[in-house]
C-alpha cells in the first residue's frame, strides 16, 4: 500500500498540500491579528429601541460605573450597565434572557440584542460614523 502511495505521490505533490494547509490557516491568524489589535477610536456604545437611538455613551476607562433603567413597552425593562470600557444588559423580563447571557461587549462591531423588547445596543468606532456620511 506505502508503495503504491509512493509511486503515485510526487515531491511536488507534497509542497502543494502543505502550501495549501498554511494557507487554509492564513484567514484565521489575520481574523485574530486584527481583533487583538488596539484600536485607537473612540468607542461608542448605541442604544437603540425600536429602532430609534435612545442613548449613546463613549466607553473608555474614565467612564464612571452607570446602571440605566429602559422600558421599551408597558411591563418590560431592560437594567444596561457601564463599567469603564464596557457594557452589558444586566437583567431584563424577556422569557429568552439572550441578551443578559450575551454579557460584556467592549469592542467595535459587537452587539448585544433583546429581540423581544427591540433593544439593541451596537459598539462602534468613532471611524464608523464617518462612513455613514454619503455626498
Amino acid at each position: 500500500m506505502y508503495q503504491l502511495l509512493k509511486e503515485q505521490m510526487r515531491l511536488a505533490d507534497v509542497f502543494v498540500v502543505a502550501f495549501l494547509l498554511v494557507i487554509s490557516f492564513l484567514p484565521f491568524f489575520i481574523f485574530n491579528y486584527t481583533q487583538a489589535s488596539p484600536n485607537d477610536d473612540e468607542t461608542i456604545a448605541v442604544v437603540s429601541i425600536n429602532g430609534e437611538v435612545v442613548d449613546e455613551f463613549v466607553l473608555s476607562e474614565d467612564t464612571p460605573h452607570q446602571e440605566i433603567t429602559y422600558y421599551p413597552n408597558d411591563g418590560q425593562y431592560n437594567i444596561v450597565e457601564i463599567d469603564g470600557p464596557r457594557i452589558r444588559v444586566k437583567e431584563d423580563n424577556s422569557p429568552d434572557q439572550i441578551a443578559v447571557q450575551t454579557s460584556w461587549i467592549d469592542r467595535p462591531g459587537q452587539t448585544s440584542i433583546c429581540l423581544p423588547h427591540r433593544l439593541i445596543i451596537e459598539i462602534k468606532g468613532s471611524s464608523d460614523y464617518d462612513d455613514d456620511i454619503i455626498i
